[in-house]
């Protein structure tokens, strides 16, 4: 059989139009307990992630639990990448089983879902096994969450991959939203954004931008 390539993206990867984040329980109760990653890489990834999503235009969803009773507010590196959207506060665990995040959901209407938040073994094996079972197509950032320990993320990653999700981190998220440098209208964004978020990487086109004027999209 003959195969002749194009140069077209995979049906698989990520476009800012065809998915639906949902960022689940960033929270300070949450996150004190949570010990597979350091806290400060964990608010990193997780505002690379917000930030990406609002800069590229990705419809979003945040939700809390117990926000004022309990787990406090959401992470500032979130919220403020989304000034004014409501915070969806829920009671279940589970959040794919409170009615008005499904209501969000069905009011998006996407049927590929992306997934991150706190704690991985709970808070994001829960809604994501339940969205597989109803037919979505779902994708996990797996180092923006975490667990009460390394085992218990693993284990419910390996749980949630198992079943067919598919998981991915949080700078290949904007860098596959991105795609191509020769996108001009949001380059100087994804990489502003890789600058403040981005760690070593950033690090990287901090120094050559600065002492070489160097750019991903020049040949």
């Amino acid at each position: 059989m003959s195969i002749k390539a194009t140069p077209t993206p995979g049906p698989l990867l990520l476009s800012p139009q065809d998915h639906t984040l949902i960022m689940i329980d960033f929270q300070s109760q949450m996150a004190f307990a949570t010990k597979s990653i350091d806290a400060v890489e964990l608010r990193n990834n997780a505002a690379l992630v917000a930030h990406a999503a609002n800069g590229f235009g990705v419809s979003t969803i945040l939700t809390t639990v117990a926000e004022r009773s309990f787990s406090g507010p959401m992470f500032a590196e979130i919220t403020e990448a989304f000034p004014g959207q409501k915070l969806l506060d829920r009671t279940s665990m589970n959040t794919w089983e409170d009615a008005p995040v499904i209501a969000e959901v069905n009011k998006i209407g996407k049927g590929r879902l992306v997934f991150c938040g706190l704690w991985t073994s709970v808070c994001i094996v829960g809604p994501t096994l339940s969205a597989l079972a109803q037919g979505y197509e779902v994708y996990v950032i797996a180092d923006a969450c975490g667990d009460v320990s390394t085992e218990a993320h693993d284990r419910a990653m390996d749980r949630m991959v198992q079943a067919g999700v598919r998981p991915m981190t949080s700078l290949q998220y904007m860098l596959e939203l991105q795609r191509d440098w020769a996108r001009t209208e949001t380059y100087d964004m994804t990489t502003g954004i890789a600058k403040k978020f981005g760690g070593a990487y950033g690090l990287g086109i901090i120094y050559a931008k600065t002492m070489f004027g160097a750019s991903e999209g020049a040949h």
